[in-house]
């Protein structure tokens, strides 16, 4: 099955041209679109102040993040652990400009966009004209958001991670049964391709009972041009 990897960024504000920098550094491993449990983590000394906006949203202050690692000391580790998979994430340009700004800086390569899968993309396509914030689509699909109460990298991905289930169409649109040397050991869902749409026509009795019922109506909707 396909392994991809969902990541989330803190930063110190909205944009890596006028300095911001990556404060926080999270992902998940997916495989079959299900995370596996392996996960990146980091907290980032970003060397400026974090404007007390920014602090309000990630709840991060400069005395939390002074004496943890530089980003050019995590950024092998990063790579290593993203490999050359899809890269998804909510807002994917913002996160993406981030982490390619600190490559720049160290004259690395960038992240190349044809890795990007962006969550927001995919929801205002399913869900258009509605609010598609990481919150509203937890509310939207039942997910719990009881420990959000900053904006938190870790908690956000595995957040995003059941967005994504949901979006893909859900835990229990197809299964395989997953074997190792000995032959059977797990169940395991697969999600490698969309639900297939099923569309329900009315039988002629249907279509027939409703054009009676319509007929009794007084100025009915369904026969107004």
């Amino acid at each position: 099955m396909k392994r991809a990897i969902l990541f989330d960024t803190e930063t110190t504000g909205l944009d890596p041209l006028t300095g911001d920098r990556v404060i926080e550094i999270a992902a998940l491993e997916l495989v079959g679109d299900l995370p596996t449990g392996r996960h990146y983590h980091v907290l980032i000394d970003p060397e400026r102040d974090i404007p007390e906006e920014a602090s309000r949203v990630h709840g991060y202050t400069r005395a939390h993040l002074i004496g943890q690692k530089k980003f050019h000391e995590v950024a092998e580790a990063f790579l290593a652990f993203i490999g050359d998979d899809v890269l998804i994430a909510h807002n994917a340009p913002f996160d993406f400009g981030f982490i390619n700004a600190e490559f720049a800086r160290l004259d690395m390569p960038s992240l190349h966009p044809a890795r990007m899968l962006d969550t927001l993309d995919m929801a205002r396509t399913r869900f258009p004209g509605l609010p598609n914030s990481l919150d509203s689509l937890c509310r939207r699909f039942g997910i719990d958001l009881s420990e959000r109460t900053t904006h938190n990298a870790l908690l956000d991905c595995r957040l995003l991670a059941q967005v994504y289930v949901e979006l893909m169409g859900g835990r229990q649109r197809g299964f395989e049964l997953a074997r190792d040397e000995g032959g059977l050991s797990a169940v395991s869902y697969a999600l490698s391709q969309a639900r297939v749409p099923r569309p329900i026509v009315p039988s002629a009795e249907a279509l027939e009972a409703h054009a009676a019922f319509v007929a009794k109506l007084k100025e009915p909707v369904w026969l107004m041009q």
